[in-house]
């Protein structure tokens, strides 16, 4: 989704969304209650999400957010936040969310991601496939039955983690652009 459903409430202010955003959890939050609750708790580590309690590490704003102060506080908090997971627990949390938004992102004609990114992705998926498929195995599984299979699973897992980190970088980059674009129409 590029924008929270239509009869939803922020779980914050229980109101319709101003200026929403959409949390790495998956969840949709106004962009001024998700900062509001950041700032009441301590503003050196992520806020958790309000509703499932897992850390918040990346806020996407909608194409919709105009508000220059929300994108300045929410470009603030990924600044922070947002460059790399801390862990690869939170790294395999954020794994569905971000494979989920990259392939609607893929499917959709309207939606851009540049050609070198698109390039990485698409040889990574590639890539583990054909080892995933290939009978050529670091363990195989004639041998060794079905622990073989936790290399396959291995590498695969390896592929979709750093197909994560290029998704989540560009959503880094297209926010902080966008919010320099505003900043310079002003």
């Amino acid at each position: 989704m590029n924008r929270p459903p239509e009869n939803d409430l922020c779980s914050i202010c229980h109101s319709h969304f101003t200026a929403p955003c959409q949390a790495n959890c998956s969840h949709w939050f106004c962009g001024n209650c998700i900062m509001l609750v950041w700032r009441h708790g301590s503003t050196s580590q992520p806020c958790s999400c309000p509703l499932c309690r897992r850390p918040i590490s990346l806020l996407v704003p909608t194409e919709e957010t105009v508000d220059r102060i929300v994108l300045r506080d929410l470009e603030s908090y990924n600044r922070l936040f947002g460059r790399g997971t801390a862990s690869l627990l939170q790294m395999m949390q954020d794994l569905p969310f971000l494979l989920r938004r990259l392939l609607r992102e893929l499917m959709d004609s309207q939606r851009t991601i540049p050609r070198v990114t698109r390039a990485r992705l698409y040889m990574a998926m590639i890539v583990s496939a054909v080892y995933v498929i290939s009978p050529v195995d670091i363990i195989p599984e004639g041998v060794v039955g079905v622990v073989g299979l936790l290399d396959d699973v291995f590498i695969a897992l390896i592929c979709f983690l750093h197909i994560a980190a290029l998704y989540r970088s560009v959503l880094y980059r297209r926010h902080t652009d966008y919010y320099l674009q505003l900043t310079t129409m002003e």
